[in-house]
């Protein structure tokens, strides 16, 4: 069997406008997709266990820290985006091999990242007192959930650079870094925390101080991996210019801005869901927290996956290889489908035993079963959403998947939920799950294959 070609020398077909058989692209999608797939499950597994190491401390501690964590999951969407709108930029100079411009993007990205960063760590540190009262936390809970907030917050310059760091490093083709580095972090994460919490006996102060450790650690190697050993973005030895310009931070804005308020919105859209099931009963919420929790795995497969179409799309659009680019989209989304689709498989088949061991309550075991098997039949169009997103990201293209995820969020989903919540439960509130993301799916496979966001494939070519 004729053996395949790295990743490396795959990414330079792209830049050099060579022909690629099919199985070059799907080995190459398919490199570059594992290794953030391996990372997101790895995240996943050490919540979880980071989770557990919190719930020791009893139901006073775990519950300051759910009560905003949902705020600073916000947060880490604002940087996410903010990230974003530049490497994608970047991406698009790489692929035109403009390393030149590429640098000089991501010179930019590091002073306008590093101030968004400021603001919005001293906005939330500046709110942590009152936060707590705003989501209606108890007297018991309240200083431990302002000391949390207030310690994730300044952790979240760390965040912010390391988001950047991996994110310009992904979009140059290196996936292994970022991710190896992502788990690094999951493990230290859980050492720090235990170090902290139990050793120290600093409690939820300490598990604070143990996540905000590992951003610092793994911010600080991303960035030496990127500035230092990047063979397209190192910048050691190549001077030039942080000062942002208006070209670049414009374009930044108009690719960022939608994914920040989505991240918003969407971060809006969650607590609304958590206030439908709320009247349900204990049984209800606990099943669809743990549920939630369950089904997560299953999708990691389709973000890892979009990643990568997010880095082919970009390079294809710099290369200005319109027919390469869409082949790559089509097959990373044919692949996200069907990957997620045997995680749906598997998710039916053992929802029951999945449940069991996040609980061994047997009414929550079986409601949360219940609910897994209906969002099981939705992972195909799930899968489809995630991984469309990630063309669209690649594309500069984020406006218009915005706009019909919120939308379908607000208007179908909540909407459903609300109504079916009374009279079939948790049932109820799933199934219009179920039936928003299945809609979002078809609604991105259709402009996918209508091809109009292909018209967009230009907007980086031209020399800033």
């Amino acid at each position: 069997m004729k053996k395949v070609k790295n990743s490396e020398l795959l990414l330079s077909y792209i830049r050099e406008g060579r022909l690629m058989t099919s199985r070059e692209k799907l080995a190459l999608i398919t490199q570059l997709s594992v290794p953030s797939i391996l990372a997101q499950i790895s995240a996943t597994v050490m919540f979880f266990i980071d989770a557990s190491m919190v719930g020791h401390l009893g139901a006073k501690a775990s519950a300051a820290i759910g009560l905003v964590e949902s705020t600073g999951w916000l947060l880490g969407g604002l940087a996410h985006a903010a990230s974003l709108g530049f490497s994608v930029q970047v991406a698009h100079f790489i692929g035109a091999s403009d390393f030149k411009a590429a640098r000089r993007v991501l010179r930019q990205s590091l002073t306008c990242c590093l101030i968004w960063a400021v603001v919005i760590s001293a906005i939330a540190i500046g709110i942590s007192p009152f936060l707590p009262y705003w989501l209606g936390g108890t007297p018991e809970i309240v200083r431990d959930a302002t000391l949390y907030f207030a310690i994730i917050s300044l952790s979240g310059i760390f965040f912010q650079m390391e988001s950047l760091a991996g994110s310009m490093l992904k979009c140059s083709g290196n996936m292994k870094i970022p991710s190896i580095l992502n788990i690094t972090m999951c493990l230290m994460d859980v050492a720090f925390n235990y170090i902290f919490i139990y050793v120290m006996d600093l409690g939820v102060m300490g598990a604070a101080a143990g996540t905000g450790l590992a951003m610092l650690v793994t911010a600080c190697l991303m960035l030496y991996f990127l500035l230092m050993k990047s063979e397209m973005l190192s910048l050691k030895g190549r001077w030039g210019s942080f000062t942002p310009k208006q070209t670049t931070v414009s374009t930044a804005f108009k690719i960022g801005a939608p994914m920040g308020l989505q991240h918003l919105l969407m971060g809006g859209a969650q607590i609304v869901t958590t206030l439908i099931v709320a009247p349900l009963g204990t049984i209800a919420i606990a099943a669809h927290s743990l549920a939630i929790t369950v089904e997560s795995l299953c999708y990691m497969p389709g973000y890892g996956i979009a990643e990568a179409a997010t880095t082919l799309v970009g390079q294809g659009i710099g290369a200005g290889q319109k027919a390469l680019t869409r082949s790559f989209a089509s097959m990373s989304v044919g692949l996200g489908i069907t990957v997620m689709t045997m995680m749906g498989v598997l998710m039916w088949i053992f929802a029951p035993e999945l449940m069991s061991i996040m609980s061994p309550v047997e009414e929550v075991i079986a409601v949360g079963a219940e609910s897994l098997r209906i969002e099981a039949w939705a992972e195909p169009m799930f899968a489809a959403a995630i991984v469309v997103n990630g063309v669209f990201i690649g594309a500069g293209d984020t406006l218009f998947p915005a706009v019909i995820s919120l939308c379908s969020m607000w208007f179908v989903r909540l909407t459903l939920a609300a109504s079916l919540a009374p009279k079939y439960g948790l049932k109820g509130v799933w199934t219009a799950m179920a039936i928003e993301l299945t809609l979002r799916g078809i609604i991105f496979l259709a402009r996918l294959f209508k091809g109009s966001w292909a018209e967009k494939l230009n907007i980086m070519n031209s020399k800033e």
